[in-house]
């Protein structure tokens, strides 16, 4: 399936909008599977269509490095449970995103590995669409109205990870890769979306 291809599947699974309505798109898939391309690609392709899109990246919202390294637990399980507060976006994003005009959230800054909050105002009329790793988890999973799956192998997704950190394979094997079989097996994401997508 070509790229257009893709972006059709998926604005077909999107009903018209009725003023006043919000549709919540998930475009779910492990690291390096091409969600974020996906999502401009599909956010375009409505904006062409004069529908107005809302861009919330789930990696915006992950915690503080002392929150998520060296804690004690496993690497994995820091990477899959503490990398973001899922209650704290469950309640502060998930949950406020059909009625409110405007989120305050903490979002992570990557320079000075801090949080601040930031607004975003929503349309009252529009397609969020949200993309990341793990978006299936329980705690998110019932306030999507689409969600789509890229499904891309492993070696593929390691192959676009550039030399300096495929070098570094042993938190892939550790922190990343143990994390993601626990997703597929514990959150089932490929039975679970509206459109699997192979990439």
């Amino acid at each position: 399936m070509f790229l257009e291809d893709k972006i059709l599947s998926i604005a077909k699974k999107i009903p018209k909008l009725e003023q006043g309505e919000r549709i919540i798109l998930g475009i779910d898939g492990l690291s390096r599977s091409g969600k974020t391309t996906l999502t401009n690609k599909v956010g375009l392709h409505l904006q062409e269509k004069n529908i107005s899109v809302c861009f919330l990246h789930i990696d915006a919202y992950i915690v503080e490095r002392k929150k998520r390294y060296n804690t004690g637990y496993e690497e994995w399980y820091e990477y899959y449970n503490l990398q973001w507060d899922a209650k704290y976006l469950k309640d502060n994003l998930f949950a406020k995103l059909k009625k409110s005009k405007e989120l305050q959230l903490l979002t992570y800054d990557y320079g000075s590995d801090a949080q601040r909050i930031e607004i975003t105002d929503i349309p009252d009329t529009c397609v969020i669409i949200i993309d990341g790793v793990f978006l299936q988890r329980k705690e998110w999973r019932n306030f999507y109205d689409i969600i789509i799956y890229l499904d891309s192998s492993r070696e593929k997704r390691f192959n676009r990870e550039n030399e300096a950190t495929q070098s570094n394979i042993e938190k892939f094997q550790n922190r990343y890769w143990k994390a993601e079989d626990y997703y597929m097996e514990a959150e089932t994401p490929l039975a679970q979306a509206d459109l699997v997508i192979k990439n």
